[in-house]
């Protein structure tokens, strides 16, 4: 059975545009080091 990664263990990082922490997501696993912002709206807003 596959073990199951609670949301507390990945990494976070704070939004630029809004200051809310926001967690690693699989897609980002290839660019985590470049995502600055939590969402498309805070990267339109910027």
């Amino acid at each position: 059975m596959a073990r199951m990664t609670r949301k507390s263990d990945l990494p976070q990082k704070t939004c630029a545009a809004c200051g809310r922490p926001f967690a690693w997501r699989k897609k980002w696993a290839k660019v985590w080091d470049e995502v600055k912002y939590c969402s498309d709206a805070c990267r339109r807003k910027r």
